[in-house]
């Protein structure tokens, strides 16, 4: 798929590209991979590992810049869209600098790339998109809704957009496993509320996803990928056993549970053996049988959340993770 091709990732020095390069590179023969992000310090760092690869390069800019994602993206033939204000807390109190990151960024990105003649682009999204309660979910709901029409833009056969959408990743910075691993010596969790659940994923896992979207897509297609929940206070027992919880209530534009498909989608969603996809509602592309595959309709009530999930993780399956990934929990 990606062998004898140019790969630019946007934001590729968080989590997630720091996992993508270097599978990407042990699983394809590329042409060269392009890291394009605004943080000069994490580009520097990430160098250091791919000192002797000429197939890494490092591209400092913008997604707000639409002239310098031009430039960056001359001779690309794909991009994968990682790039975006996530922090749920930091959205709320900064709207203006999440609105310009994720839906202004996302435009820039789309008009690029049909400017530059890319093949495909994958964006990732986050369950916070389906029915979204706070400002990051909001925005990131309509960067899914700018990708999927973008393919309206491109001329047939030009640039597909697709986007693939997954819950909280596991061990990432900012995250929660972190957070309460930090304060095990302290002997006290602050939970939310005992109720609370969400989707848990791991980087590996979304990698994979990427991949077969890529494979996959004929343009506008969400991937949502089936993937187990855990209960809050289970994940506080699977970090520190013995600490006692304090019950500190939601946080500005938190939801109790998360959801990745909601009742709205339904009609235009299929369901698959690893996943789901979501079909574009417009011009017909959710009765296209090549988007459609093997893929069986699900029922037209159907919602994918985290509290109605058939899967579940246990204390013993993320304390067993959280042993074999220690050394990057919270690094990457």
């Amino acid at each position: 798929m990606f062998d004898h091709s140019s790969i630019l990732i946007t934001g590729g020095t968080g989590s997630f590209g720091h996992t993508f390069v270097p599978m990407t590179l042990a699983k394809y023969n590329l042409k060269k991979l392009v890291i394009f992000s605004r943080d000069e310090m994490k580009q520097w760092e990430m160098a250091k590992l791919y000192g002797d690869d000429p197939r890494v390069r490092f591209f400092i800019g913008d997604v707000r810049d639409k002239d310098r994602l031009s430039r960056a993206l001359h001779g690309i033939d794909c991009v994968v869209h990682a790039a975006a204000t996530k922090i749920v807390p930091t959205a709320e109190y900064n709207p203006f600098e999440c609105v310009k990151t994720n839906i202004n960024g996302a435009m820039n990105l789309i008009d690029a790339c049909i400017d530059q003649g890319v093949k495909r682009v994958v964006a990732l999204s986050t369950d916070k998109a389906s029915s979204p309660a706070n400002l990051y979910g909001a925005t990131k709901l309509a960067s899914d809704k700018l990708f999927v029409a973008g393919n309206s833009y491109s001329v047939k056969d030009s640039t597909r957009f697709s986007v693939v959408r997954y819950g909280n990743v596991m061990g990432s910075r900012g995250s929660v496993i972190p957070f309460f691993l930090s304060l095990t010596e302290k002997g006290r969790l602050p939970i939310t509320d005992t109720r609370m659940t969400r989707f848990m994923i791991t980087l590996e896992q979304g990698v994979n996803l990427v991949w077969h979207a890529f494979e996959d897509m004929v343009g506008g297609e969400i991937y949502v990928k089936k993937i187990p929940s855990m209960n809050i206070v289970d994940i506080a027992k699977a970090t520190a056993p013995d600490a006692l919880h304090d019950i500190i209530g939601i946080r500005p534009g938190e939801k109790l549970h998360e959801q990745m498909i909601g009742s709205e989608d339904a009609l235009h969603t299929f369901e698959y053996f690893k996943h789901y996809k979501i079909l574009p509602a417009i011009h017909n592309w959710s009765a296209d049988p090549e988007r459609i595959g093997e893929g069986k309709k699900v029922s037209s009530d159907f919602i994918y959340s985290s509290n109605n999930n058939s899967e579940w993780m246990t204390v013993k399956q993320l304390q067993g993770w959280i042993k074999d990934n220690r050394n990057k929990v919270g690094k990457i």
